[in-house]
C-alpha cells in the first residue's frame, strides 16, 4: 500500500510534459520546466535517484581527462556548472583538493599533465577555487598522503568539488519542481506509450505498489530513463534504433587506512592506464572506478571479483601502506553509465556529452536523453526545456536555475546558518553536522519535529548520527514509500560502515510506529532491504 495515495483527479489533466525518470537529469528537467510555467508530471519506476545518479564517483568536476579527447566545450560547460553549484547547493557541493601524481611509468608525461592543468585553469577563468600548482615529492608526502615513492617526481595540485550524497541533488530538484506545481510519482512504471498515428499523446503506467494501471495524456513525453532509455522505448510498439551503449562503473568503500590521502588522488592505473581515484569520503575512502561494456540485467548490477581485485590492486599500488584486502572492504556499489551506443568503440573514448534526441519525424512528441554527467544536469535541463518550448510552440518564462538555490541551500549565508545550527539546535555536534550536510537549512524542519515529539531526537543506533525524526521526515516531506527509500536516498544511513544494516530494524520500528505498519509489513521491509543491499556486497552479509 502507498503511503502517498495517487490522486486520480489530478492525473486527469492534460500535461504539457511527462518526464519519465526521477534521476538527476529527469528531476532537473522537471524543475526547470515547472519553473518556466509548464504543467509537469514525473513518473519513476523505482525511486528518486535509484539508478545511475546514485552510483557515480560523487564528484562535481570539469572533466580534466576530456581535454585528451579535445572536448573543450564539455570541460568549459562542466567547470561553469561546477561554479554555479557551489553557489546554489553549498550544503551538498563542496570544494575538494585533488592531486595528480607524476610517475615515471605514467603514459602521460609531466609536461602533458601541466599543459592540461594550464588549459583547465584557462577554461575555468571565472572560478572561485584556487588555480593549480606543482608539488615536489616531499610536498606530496606531506600534503597528500603516503603515495608510493617509487618513480614519483611530484604532482599537480588542483581543485574540483565533491557531492557526498549525490542522491540528495535529485531529491531537492524534485522538491523544488513540486513547489512549482509539478507532480512526482515513484514506483510508477511506464509500460507503453499512447499513440495517435505516429504522435505520442500520453503514456500508460502501472503503480508497482498497488498494482493499478493508469493512463495519462500530454503534449510531450521526455524519456530520461538513463540506462533504461531503450527499455522504455519498447513501449512505443515498433522498432527504434538503439540509443544506449552503457558501460559499468564500480567502486569500493574501505575504512581510512594508514597513510590514506588527505585529499583526492587522481592517477593512472598501472594495469591499463585508465584514470582512477582514491578519495576521502564521509570519513571513509572511496576507490573507483571501472569502465566496462555491460550487457547484463540493468535492474541488478553487481561488482564482480575481477573488478574488486583490480580496484584493490591499483589502490594498494599507489598507497603501499594500505594493504587493502577483501575483508577490509565495507561495501561496494556499481552502476551503468547511459552513454551513447557506438558499437565496438573503446569505452574511454565514448563522449560524455549529453544528447537530446528528438524522435521526430519517426515518432512525434517524444524526446529521449542520452548520456549526461552529474555535473552538468542543470545545463542539460535548460537545453531540454528550451527545445520543449519550441516543440510546443510556446513562449516560456526565462530559465532561472542558474541563480535560484536548491531548497536546502536557503537564500543567505549557508555557512553562517550551519555554524549557528550546530551551536544552538541542542543536537549533539555530530548529529547537527549530519543534518545540515544532508538537509541544509531544511534541518530546521527536523528540529521542529523533535521539539514536537522529543522521542524522535533519539539516535537509531549508538554512535550513528541518524535520528528517528529523519525516518518520519522522509515519509512526511520527501516522498519515501519504503525503508529502502529512507536509508539509501533520504537520510543516507545506508552509507555508514555497515551499509545501514545496523540501523535497519530501528528505522523500520520508527516507520512502523508512525505509519501503523503491522508485523508482516515490518518483516517485509526488513527483508526487502536486506535483499536489495546484497548487490552492494556488504561486509556484514558476506560468508565468513
Amino acid at each position: 500500500m502507498r503511503t502517498h495515495p495517487i490522486d486520480e483527479s489530478k492525473l486527469a489533466t492534460k500535461w504539457d510534459v511527462i518526464v519519465i525518470g526521477g534521476g538527476i537529469n529527469g528531476s532537473a528537467i522537471a524543475r526547470d520546466a515547472a519553473m518556466r510555467g509548464l504543467k509537469v508530471l514525473v513518473l519513476e519506476k523505482e525511486d528518486i535517484s535509484s539508478g545511475t545518479s546514485a552510483w557515480s564517483t560523487r564528484l562535481i568536476h570539469g572533466g580534466l581527462r576530456y581535454l585528451e579527447y579535445f572536448e573543450f566545450y564539455l570541460v568549459r560547460e562542466s567547470l561553469a556548472e561546477r561554479e554555479r553549484l557551489l553557489r546554489t547547493a553549498p550544503h551538498l557541493v563542496k570544494p575538494l583538493g585533488m592531486a595528480f601524481p607524476f610517475y615515471k611509468q605514467n603514459r602521460r608525461p609531466p609536461w602533458m599533465i601541466r599543459m592540461g592543468m594550464i588549459l583547465y585553469d584557462v577554461l575555468s577563468f571565472d572560478k572561485s577555487l584556487d588555480h593549480h600548482h606543482i608539488l615536489s615529492p616531499k610536498q606530496v608526502l606531506e600534503q597528500v598522503g603516503e603515495l608510493n615513492p617509487e618513480g614519483l617526481s611530484g604532482a599537480a595540485m588542483y581543485y574540483d568539488c565533491q557531492v557526498d550524497y549525490a542522491e540528495r541533488l535529485s531529491v531537492e530538484n524534485i522538491l523544488s519542481a513540486q513547489e512549482q506545481g509539478a507532480i512526482f510519482l515513484n514506483y510508477a512504471k511506464v509500460t507503453r506509450f499512447i499513440l495517435d498515428g505516429n504522435r505520442v499523446s500520453g503514456v500508460e503506467f502501472q503503480d508497482l505498489l498497488d498494482g493499478k494501471t493508469y493512463t495519462v495524456s500530454a503534449d510531450l513525453v521526455i524519456n530520461v530513463g538513463g540506462p533504461w532509455v531503450d527499455e522504455v522505448l519498447k513501449g512505443v510498439g515498433k522498432p527504434l534504433k538503439r540509443l544506449i551503449g552503457g558501460t559499468k562503473g564500480s567502486h569500493l568503500i574501505v575504512p581510512v587506512f594508514p597513510g590514506a590521502p588527505k585529499i583526492a588522488v587522481y592517477f593512472e592505473a598501472r594495469a591499463d592506464g585508465r584514470p582512477m581515484f582514491v578519495i576521502p569520503w564521509t570519513g571513509r575512502i572511496l576507490i573507483g572506478t571501472t569502465d566496462l561494456p555491460y550487457h547484463g540485467d540493468l535492474d541488478h548490477v553487481v561488482i564482480d571479483d575481477n573488478e574488486i581485485n583490480y580496484l584493490m590492486s591499483e589502490a594498494n599500488g599507489i598507497f603501499p601502506s594500505a594493504r587493502i584486502t577483501l575483508d577490509q572492504v565495507l561495501y561496494t556499489y556499481s552502476g551503468i553509465r547511459p552513454l551513447p551506443y557506438v558499437g565496438d568503440k573503446k569505452t574511454a573514448a565514448i563522449t560524455r556529452r549529453h544528447i537530446i534526441h528528438d524522435h521526430s519525424p519517426e515518432v512525434e512528441g517524444l524526446i529521449s536523453i542520452i548520456g549526461g554527467k552529474l555535473t552538468t544536469f542543470r545545463n542539460l535541463a535548460e537545453q531540454c526545456v528550451d527545445l520543449i518550448g519550441k516543440k510546443l510552440n510556446r513562449e516560456l518564462k526565462p530559465c532561472i536555475t542558474k541563480k535560484i538555490h536548491l531548497p536546502g541551500a536557503g537564500e543567505g549565508n549557508f555557512k553562517g546558518f550551519r555554524d549557528q545550527f550546530i551551536a544552538k539546535s541542542g543536537f549533539e555536534k555530530d548529529i547537527a553536522e549530519h543534518l545540515t550536510d544532508i538537509y541544509g537549512v531544511r534541518a530546521e524542519k527536523i528540529l521542529a519535529l523533535t521539539q514536537k515529539e522529543p522521542k524522535l531526537k533519539e539516535r537509531l543506533q549508538p554512535g550513528d548520527p541518524t535520528i528517528a525524526a529523519e525516518v518520519v521526515f522522509a515519509f512526511q516531506e520527501e516522498h519515501a514509500e519504503t525503508i529502502q527509500d529512507v536509508l539509501l536516498r533520504r537520510c543516507m544511513g545506508a552509507y555508514n560502515n555497515q551499509a545501514g544494516l545496523d540501523i535497519l530494524e530501528p528505522a523500520v520500528q520508527v516507520a512502523g510506529d508512525y505509519l501503523g505498519w503491522d508485523k508482516a509489513r515490518k518483516e517485509q521491509e526488513v527483508q526487502g532491504y536486506r535483499t536489495y543491499i546484497q548487490r552492494y556486497r556488504p561486509k556484514l552479509l558476506r560468508q565468513p
